[in-house]
């Protein structure tokens, strides 16, 4: 009894494990929030920006004499809504087929053995490790010999090459997880592989769905390279190929630039806000395999 007491009262009297000391908190919560203040600041610059006057867009006043006349340019001067309804359509597809085609590509590979399946798995992971700067010419001429150069399906065909290698490998290591006993439950009940896939497993695939339908959209909707060289004419233009309009040789337009960049990220922020709770399940699933 005696003995017990005096361990207790020695286990007491030393720290206590996973409590931190006064100076690490203060330093832990000071690194936050510079770290915060680091990711918040350019968007917090380029909000301001677009509500500065041409005279006072490149000075380091975070506020002087605001006005919206950078968005009203940007809507009754240019083809503002025509860049944002070609990047809807091609970000619209690309996200639906892209998430088709990456979890129906993912499932056959996590539940089915077919000869070349490695290779396959293999040539999605190279087709990762080339620049996009090194493509362009190549995918360029084979738009052109097909026609597909100015139209919204060559830009499609374009991000699903980009998008779908990435999502296709997510997607088999979240359908790993999921119990190979509910496919066999499915064909007990008489539905065949793609009815199993459909019915059963793809409701239980949110998380992995959400996270390959958030990368093929913002895959499509920012990127800028291919944008530029496979669209032309104001009316082809996405939004990331409009904004390249702004800026020429000697002149700038800063005001009308951020204007379009806060606007352009209103749809990402809406997309990401229904995806979230979806989003860290999704992007971890694949390492909770045993």
């Amino acid at each position: 009894m005696t003995v017990s007491t005096a361990t207790n009262k020695e286990q007491g009297a030393g720290p206590r494990r996973g409590r931190r000391s006064p100076t690490a908190s203060v330093g832990l919560h000071a690194t936050l929030v510079v770290a915060s203040v680091i990711a918040v600041f350019p968007v917090l610059w380029v909000l301001l920006t677009s509500i500065k006057p041409a005279k006072h867009a490149i000075s380091t006043d975070f506020v002087k004499e605001p006005t919206l006349d950078n968005y009203r340019y940007l809507v009754e001067s240019t083809s503002f809504f025509s860049w944002f309804a070609n990047s809807v359509l091609v970000a619209g597809v690309t996200t639906i087929l892209g998430v088709f085609i990456a979890a129906t590509t993912g499932y056959a590979v996590s539940r089915f053995k077919f000869p070349g399946m490695k290779p396959l798995m293999w040539t999605l992971l190279i087709t990762q490790m080339f620049p996009m700067a090194i493509l362009i010419v190549p995918l360029y001429n084979l738009m052109g010999q097909l026609g597909l150069l100015n139209q919204p399906v060559g830009l499609i065909i374009t991000y699903l090459t980009i998008a779908v290698p990435f999502c296709a490998w997510m997607m088999k290591g979240f359908f790993d997880t999921i119990p190979v006993e509910i496919d066999e439950s499915g064909r007990v009940d008489g539905l065949n592989p793609f009815g199993t896939f459909w019915r059963l497993i793809l409701p239980l695939a949110k998380p992995g769905l959400a996270v390959t339908g958030f990368y093929a959209f913002i895959t499509a909707w920012g990127e800028v390279a291919y944008a530029s060289a496979f669209m032309v004419g104001d009316e082809n233009l996405t939004l990331a190929g409009g904004l390249q309009t702004f800026v020429t040789q000697y002149t700038s337009n800063w005001g009308a630039m951020t204007a379009a960049s806060v606007l352009i990220a209103i749809p990402a922020a809406v997309f990401f806000l229904f995806a979230q709770r979806h989003l860290v399940a999704g992007m971890t699933a694949g390492a909770t395999k045993g």
